[in-house]
């Protein structure tokens, strides 16, 4: 049980009427009024859909009576109120007193960029379980550590979510925490209070950009580049191949690692002789890594120059926290990630590939990358979100009708959107390329019908690309999660194939 005003004593404040704070305990934080209760200290944030502030009295209804704002509210008389000037950096603050300070048991490795965070972080958290260092992980994936899995709502969780899951993992004896730092999560200041051991650039381009994000390209490159300034990082590594990389740490004063495709002969981590290996209904690529000093092989079982940057940097951090180059180069090749190109091997000689590609960027690269493989037809089956981030539809679009042979258009989570309208924005496309409708491209609204589709559809010597869901469980269906498996679809499509089916 903390008081009032232990759990203050890191913030400004002012307190609002003539209560006396000293002595007022309190037994949990929450910044969901749906949750307050008696001894609940209820902060209003004000985010991008819902202001806090707006449900203090549904809180007060529910039994709480102390309350954090940034600005006086009518609340009843026997309700203690404190203003301060931002409440998500107070409850930075309140959350890492609530659960001691646990950030400062943990080794935290914060990994920044547009694409690869998901699978460079989960690549490092598998390697160091697998070499004896347990550790935990924070991103799009959930939190996991030990047995446990928990869902989030945002890749970078809230301030508070962040300590109470860090002291679950102190108090399970975990030592190395693997977060992925959302450009959001530094702008809001989630992360704020936080020091981090090492901090990680992939790679950086123009995404989440507009309507409730950031405003320009370059706010949401300057909030990422906050995370090698801001946060107290002993070590950081980049990706020395990209554009924007002396960017993002040139103000950085710390210990720096360069990680290089080949390109860069100085770069402290390097991957040489990248070669495509492909067998049955599965894709990767084998590679040599270097520090300089050893070469040791090594392979992905995903395929992509960008698989290989991903696993290049998660062997870099590996290497920062005391593990063998030589065992990470051996454990490497048993790596899956779930959802990040992942490879399902459900019909013989055909790759059927799960992906969270879901720009379209990410998705001409995925594209670009399963060219490399010389499939006899490359299918790919997506969709996009409905209700927002319109513009993408366009460079879905535009990446698919180049690329593949045949497009299966369909769902991805239309929430209170039609996918129908959704595919008519996609179609327009295709319609500019003047390619054929049930020749080039199929629409099929229903996700799990396409899939079956493309199950159907399938040859030996195929790959089909099932891109924009990637890790998610559910479909977004009217403001509701639906289960929905994309794995367990392909493998009961699959087994409904009559033998000799698949030519």
């Amino acid at each position: 049980m903390h008081t009032l005003a232990q759990l203050l004593s890191k913030i400004e404040y002012t307190p609002v009427g003539e209560h006396d704070i000293s002595d007022v305990c309190v037994s949990s934080v929450t910044r969901d009024s749906r949750n307050a209760s008696a001894g609940s200290l209820f902060v209003c944030i004000k985010g991008a859909s819902f202001d806090g502030h707006d449900y203090a009295m549904s809180a007060y209804s529910n039994g709480c009576r102390y309350f954090l704002t940034e600005h006086a509210i009518t609340l009843p008389s026997d309700a203690i109120q404190i203003t301060t000037k931002d409440t998500r950096i107070a409850l930075a603050y309140i959350s890492a007193e609530f659960f001691s300070h646990p950030s400062k048991e943990l080794h935290i490795v914060g990994i920044t960029g547009t694409k690869g965070k998901t699978t460079t972080a989960l690549t490092a958290y598998h390697l160091l379980n697998s070499l004896g260092m347990k550790a935990g992980y924070i991103g799009s994936n959930g939190i996991q550590f030990d047995s446990y899995c928990y869902s989030t709502a945002n890749t970078t969780p809230e301030s508070y979510e962040l300590h109470k899951y860090m002291r679950l993992m102190v108090d399970a004896g975990v030592k190395y925490l693997i977060m992925e730092v959302s450009s959001q999560a530094v702008y809001m200041n989630r992360i704020h209070g936080i020091e981090f051991t090492t901090a990680v650039f992939t790679n950086l381009s123009r995404d989440h950009i507009g309507g409730n994000e950031h405003p320009t390209f370059e706010h949401y490159r300057d909030s990422k580049k906050r995370l090698f300034t801001d946060f107290g990082a002993k070590n950081i590594i980049y990706n020395a191949d990209d554009p924007h990389a002396e960017y993002m740490i040139s103000e950085a004063k710390c210990n720096k690692t360069s990680c290089s495709y080949g390109n860069t002969k100085n770069a402290s981590l390097r991957v040489m002789n990248a070669k495509q290996k492909s067998h049955t209904g599965s894709i990767g690529v084998s590679f040599d890594i270097t520090n300089g000093e050893q070469i040791f092989a090594s392979s992905v079982s995903a395929p992509g120059i960008f698989s290989v940057y991903n696993a290049l940097l998660a062997s870099a951090i590996c290497v920062s926290l005391g593990a063998s180059l030589r065992k990470i180069a051996n454990t490497l090749p048993d790596i899956s990630i779930k959802g990040r190109f992942e490879c399902v091997d459900v019909l013989q000689g055909v790759p059927f590939i799960i992906d969270y590609a879901h720009n379209g960027a990410s998705l001409t690269a995925a594209l670009n990358a399963l060219r490399e493989y010389s499939p006899r037809r490359l299918i790919c089956l997506f969709g996009s979100v409905g209700g927002r981030t319109k513009e993408r539809r366009a460079e879905l679009g535009d990446a698919a009708s180049a690329l593949a042979d045949l497009s299966i258009l369909t769902a991805d989570n239309p929430d209170f959107e039609t996918p129908e309208s959704v595919i008519s924005d996609i179609e327009k496309s295709y319609l500019k390329r003047g390619l054929t409708l049930n020749k080039d491209y199929v629409k099929i609204p229903d996700r799990r019908e396409a899939i079956r589709y493309a199950v159907k559809e399938a040859r030996r010597g195929d790959i089909v690309l099932l891109a924009g869901k990637g890790h998610e469980d559910y479909q977004l269906i009217n403001g509701k999660k639906l289960p929905f498996s994309e794995l367990a679809i392909l493998k009961e499509a699959a087994s409904e194939l009559e033998v000799g089916e698949l030519v």
